[in-house]
């Protein structure tokens, strides 16, 4: 007797997209449903090591490489796979969404490198999981030439030399897809993002000389490293395309994988690319981590921890170090300015920050660094030809003058900064705005000059929460409390309410945006992402 066919995947409660039969394809959800199948599993057991890691630190309020890899930091026979021709120069990279006309001008920039994205830049709404998708399969086929039917602007693709190699970045291991269903349980939305990019254009894109590349966010630690380069193998082989095409970048953007960059490069060697520094999600990662840790690991305003931070400097140089020992490319970070169109003296004091922080990254080791708008490409061009010259990248560079301790990574008392009131005020402020627009399917938003993605909402509601727990007092002498929280965002929807008008305020998603930020700051109970009960209000 013949075994029973496995079960289809189910599409719930999703109205019919245009064009979607071209995304949902039969042989597609047969691939997504059988990544689901082999690895949801491992998936929900990382995610329960988290927590039981999580709990350690709580106990102890310290991290350190693990004694257990050490064979592997100490051989320095391995490197990774070399990089592919498109992937080599990585010297400017542009970051957003997977909407139209992100796509046409992340693709003409002048970048090297677009991070076509369906984690942190994009609300995970039906509509920019499945047409982003489609965006990208009709770019690859150069049909994806429009007008846009409010201003009349026509967007059409340069020619394919011109053309920035897309690297995409699936959403983390924690997100569901509640849309797509096996058997009544919802598939987890990095294999939905990778499956079906994956399905339909890893031979498309070999045809066009590049190749399935990605970006892996939230990653914690070497195990869930393995679990993606498993994905890879099994896809490679499902597909009929050889091994070591697929190529992973990994954003080192928690904390405990700064501890595991040279495992996770390992566990990746035959598909890894290279490294990234995040900065909003390597801070979130400590406040959450270190949260019951005490004074020392309360963090000042976020715009007061830059790059040169001690501790971050230790991040970023052992990255650079880690990276060029094992063949791999060291990524920066990103600059998220948005130039204004009103105010050129703004522009000016911005344009000369993101020109030190790229010529820094360019001097420390980076190889490549990432941009959130079209204008500032041009900017990070030039800090990166000035120390690059003709050369690729600069992976030659050992950085063997760097050393970092354990203790270097967590030294958050090192920074001469406190949380000020201001501060307060602006995570309030910030964190409304993000996410009422999040919750109308927006990911990527201009506020207040800077282009925040959901690791901008993360770190402000953890630093409230943080300032609040660690009863900080603020230099005009009032202390962090909930009520203090309450009253500043009640003061800021009235704000915005003066600001919009009551009709405009009434069709947006304020109030609900207000009630979720109290909730994941004043909860006792903190939240592992705000994105898990943010994505429960998601329409």
């Amino acid at each position: 007797m013949s075994a029973p066919a496995p079960s289809p995947l189910a599409i719930v409660d999703a109205e019919p997209l245009p064009r979607q039969e071209e995304v949902l394809t039969g042989p597609a959800l047969a691939f997504v449903a059988e990544l689901h199948r082999r690895f949801t599993p491992r998936r929900d057991e990382l995610l329960a090591r988290r927590a039981e890691r999580r709990a350690e630190i709580a106990r102890t309020s310290t991290l350190d490489f693990l004694p257990e890899t050490a064979a592997i930091r100490a051989d320095d026979s391995w490197r990774v796979a070399p990089a592919p021709a498109a992937l080599n120069d990585r010297r400017v990279e542009i970051t957003g969404p997977t909407d139209r006309k992100m796509t046409v001008n992340a693709l003409n920039s002048g970048a090297r490198v677009w991070l076509a994205d369906f984690e942190d830049a994009s609300a995970p709404t039906w509509e920019n999981v499945i047409l982003g998708q489609l965006n990208l399969i009709d770019a690859y086929t150069r049909a994806i030439d429009f007008t846009d039917a409010r201003t009349g602007k026509s967007y059409a693709l340069k020619p394919a030399e011109e053309l920035a190699t897309v690297v995409t970045r699936p959403r983390g291991w924690h997100l569901n897809e509640r849309h797509l269903q096996l058997d009544g349980a919802p598939v987890p939305g990095a294999l939905v993002d990778f499956g079906l990019y994956f399905f339909h254009n890893a031979q498309r894109l070999i045809d066009l000389g590049k190749g399935p590349y990605f970006y892996l966010p939230k990653t914690e630690s070497h195990l869930e490293a393995r679990l993606w380069n498993d994905v890879f193998v099994f896809a490679q082989d499902y597909v009929g395309i050889p091994q070591g095409t697929v190529r992973a970048t990994v954003l080192i953007e928690t904390i405990s994988a700064a501890y595991e960059m040279e495992e996770i490069l390992y566990e990746l060697r035959d598909h890894a690319s290279g490294l990234n520094a995040g900065r909003w999600d390597y801070l979130f990662s400590i406040v959450k981590n270190f949260r019951d840790g005490g004074a020392r690991f309360v963090l000042p305003d976020r715009n007061a921890v830059t790059m040169t931070a001690p501790f971050m400097r230790a991040y970023t140089e052992l990255l650079v170090r880690t990276c060029h020992k094992r063949g791999a490319h060291a990524i920066g970070g990103m600059a998220a300015f948005i130039p204004s169109r009103r105010d050129a003296e703004v522009n000016k004091v911005a344009f000369e920050k993101v020109r030190a922080d790229k010529d820094r990254e360019a001097r420390d080791g980076f190889d490549g660094s990432w941009v959130a708008h079209p204008d500032l490409v041009p900017i990070a061009l030039a800090s990166f030809d000035a120390v690059l010259g003709e050369r690729p990248n600069q992976k030659d560079r050992l950085r063997e003058d760097v050393s970092v301790a354990a203790g270097d990574l967590i030294a958050v008392d090192s920074l001469d900064a406190r949380p000020t009131y201001e501060g307060l005020r602006n995570a309030v402020a910030v964190g409304i705005r993000y996410i009422e627009a999040w919750l109308r399917g927006l990911g990527a938003v201009a506020i207040f000059n800077l282009m925040e993605d959901a690791a901008t909402a993360e770190i402000s509601r953890s630093q409230i929460w943080q300032w609040i727990n660690a009863g900080v007092v603020f230099e005009n002498g009032e202390r962090a409390t909930a009520e203090l929280a309450r009253e500043i965002a009640a003061e800021e929807l009235a704000a915005i309410r003066a600001e919009t008008g009551d009709e405009a305020f009434a069709a947006g998603q304020w109030q609900q945006a207000h009630d979720l930020l109290l909730q994941v700051s004043l909860d006792e109970d903190y939240a592992d992402f705000l994105t898990l009960p943010a994505y429960e209000r998601l329409r």
